[in-house]
């Protein structure tokens, strides 16, 4: 209460404060009345092309040449992947791909049996690397990882990403998020790898950069390997974005379809100038033409859960 010698204008005063902090309690309780309390999750598809194909075709599991990729589901989150098997180790003997898919298979199965954080995909990565440590026989290769999270309840997004594969987050026709490159040096990757023993092995888990951040309903999510980002500049690709008119499976797919073929084309034009050519020019080599590569492709779209 205002007492008199407190005068007319010290209570006024302590009324306006009064009737401030009434409006800013109001403001915070509405404000907490209108979140948004469903649970989001992701409607993704996948396609790619194996460099010695022409056409789109997956080998067993998700694998299109030396790269690999997952969706998995579970009752907290959703978890894509990706991985390029290194092509070097043919020159040792070694089949890349096997590497890679064997990585993101067990990727998967850490998330379909509920092992992990949605907050950690870089824990994900971390068990299901540590797995292939410890097979008996020695799996040999290495290859870029990159895996993404959604969280159903929080509406965060959680990313991982070592190497040259990465991730793309658009909102209203702009890429609002995207993962960043990391390279040793021109065209050498960081990469997770099983060496013969003796022989150096270039990047831990721990390198991996990791971010987390909020996504919306409608966002969309490209996650790729660098057979797309080594001919595709980010234009490009928003212009085939555009293309998505609907949230349904088939229309995701179909977009993922068109990416990756456009892609693929580019890779084999002689007279492109992609990203991978002007890089290789930025470190001062004479390069032209698209990268043949292979080509993994997995797009994703925001959406309200349904059973």
């Amino acid at each position: 209460m205002c007492s008199k010698q407190d005068g007319l204008g010290a209570c006024w005063g302590m009324l306006s404060v009064l009737s401030y902090g009434r409006l800013v309690a109001r403001a915070v309780l509405g404000g907490l009345s209108q979140a948004d309390t469903r649970d989001y999750s992701l409607i993704s598809a996948s396609y790619g092309f194996g460099k010695d194909f022409r056409k789109g075709i997956l080998k067993k599991g998700m694998c299109y040449g030396d790269d690999a990729c997952f969706i998995a589901h579970n009752k907290n989150a959703d978890v894509l992947g990706v991985a390029d098997g290194v092509g070097g180790w043919r020159d040792y003997g070694v089949d890349p791909s096997q590497f890679s898919a064997t990585l993101m298979r067990t990727c998967e199965r850490l998330v379909k049996e509920g092992r992990f954080t949605p907050s950690s995909p870089v824990g994900i990565l971390t068990s299901g690397y540590f797995e292939l440590l410890q097979n008996k026989v020695p799996l040999l290769g290495s290859s870029t990882a990159c895996i993404v999270v959604l969280d159903r309840r929080s509406h965060r997004l959680h990313t991982c990403n070592l190497g040259d594969s990465g991730f793309l987050v658009v909102r209203g026709g702009e890429v609002v998020h995207r993962s960043d490159e990391q390279q040793h040096y021109f065209n050498t990757p960081f990469q997770l790898s099983i060496a013969p023993p003796g022989q150096k092995v270039w990047c831990s888990v721990t390198a991996a950069d990791s971010s987390s951040f909020d996504v919306q309903l409608g966002d969309i999510i490209l996650t790729a390997t660098d057979g797309l980002f080594d001919n595709m500049p980010d234009y490009m690709i928003l212009q085939e974005l555009k293309k998505l008119k609907a949230t349904n499976y088939d229309s995701v797919l179909q977009t993922a379809q068109s990416i990756a073929k456009q892609a693929h084309d580019l890779a084999y034009d002689p007279n492109y100038m992609s990203p991978f050519a002007q890089f290789a020019c930025d470190n001062g080599l004479n390069v032209r033409g698209g990268k043949p590569d292979d080509i993994t492709v997995l797009l994703s779209v925001v959406a309200e859960y349904t059973d």
